[in-house]
């Protein structure tokens, strides 16, 4: 009863301080946005990228619709494909945000149970998962996401690789990042399982799995939420990385990083547009996510505020 009570309090608060700072509802808003266009690209884009049929080569390489020899079709211009640049952004939008919320999926519900078992259980299980994760903080994020790639490469056929490639990319991408969710709640556990409300759970003999995922984790839910945040900006940076690297997603659907890849070829010969505003999507969407993070991290730490 008190746990709730004390979840309802925060939800308030953190209610509150969101209403009352503009910055969160601007990085809200731009998010909420951003991923809607990306989630509706199918109904709002003007034309499909991916299909063959719905551009021409003919029309390649065309300023945007307001500069001299811009067409009126395309908005931002066009590629060296001719494909609309505007719905190659939508679906590359909407690519990158798959990749990054299946990625920070996959590594919360990885690193979490882990976290929370290592708290709890303590013991030998917190000693080999901690020295993991110790090993795999010595790499940086996407040294751990190329490996990860290359194994896949090495063990797959090319055809079957490429057919599994998001599914590669997203696993590639989340077991770099499970580490930060498994270190917070095993550090928030430690706290928790010393409480009242978990003895008397655990007297009444209620078993450890429901007394974690049950009792304990809805109580640390707070600091896991604001690393998710952070986490998601992260997770969309590396994808685009990776495809920017030719090693993400397939040329035939191509990702932001990939757009931004194909747009640099052409910087210095004049197109610029290609490059441009695919690296400012990318770039708003990662601050805006980023704004969010920050704001959970200060409303739920008091001392930060």
């Amino acid at each position: 009863m008190l746990s709730r009570l004390k979840r309802a309090s925060v939800e308030n608060e953190l209610l509150y301080l969101f209403l009352h700072s503009r910055v969160a509802q601007l990085a809200a808003l731009i998010s909420v946005l951003m991923m809607g266009a990306a989630a509706l690209a199918a109904f709002v884009a003007p034309s499909n990228p991916y299909d063959l049929a719905s551009f021409d080569l003919l029309d390649s390489l065309l300023p945007p619709s307001y500069m001299d020899g811009g067409d009126a079709r395309f908005l931002i211009g066009t590629d060296d494909q001719g494909r609309d640049l505007l719905s190659a952004i939508l679906y590359g939008t909407r690519l990158s945000l798959t990749v990054g919320l299946l990625s920070v999926a996959f590594a919360s519900i990885l690193g979490v149970t882990l976290g929370l078992m290592a708290g709890y259980l303590g013991g030998r299980f917190d000693t080999i998962v901690m020295r993991i994760a110790d090993v795999q903080l010595s790499l940086p994020a996407i040294l751990t996401a190329l490996l990860i790639d290359g194994i896949a490469r090495g063990i797959l056929p090319q055809q079957r690789h490429d057919d599994l490639m998001l599914v590669v990319l997203t696993v590639a991408i989340g077991l770099s990042l499970w580490v930060n969710f498994a270190r917070t709640a095993r550090a928030s556990t430690f706290v928790e399982k010393n409480k009242e409300y978990v003895q008397a759970t655990q007297i009444m003999g209620m078993h450890p799995l429901r007394i974690m995922f049950v009792q304990i984790l809805p109580n640390i839910l707070g600091p896991i939420m604001v690393i998710l945040t952070v986490d998601l900006a992260v997770a969309i940076l590396l994808e685009a990385t990776l495809s920017f690297l030719g090693v993400g997603v397939p040329p035939n659907q191509p990702s932001l990083g990939t757009l931004i890849r194909i747009g640099t070829e052409y910087l210095f010969s004049g197109e610029w547009w290609i490059v441009i505003f695919p690296s400012l999507t990318l770039v708003v969407l990662i601050v805006a996510v980023n704004v969010l993070g920050d704001f959970l991290r200060d409303a739920l730490n008091p001392k930060l505020r």
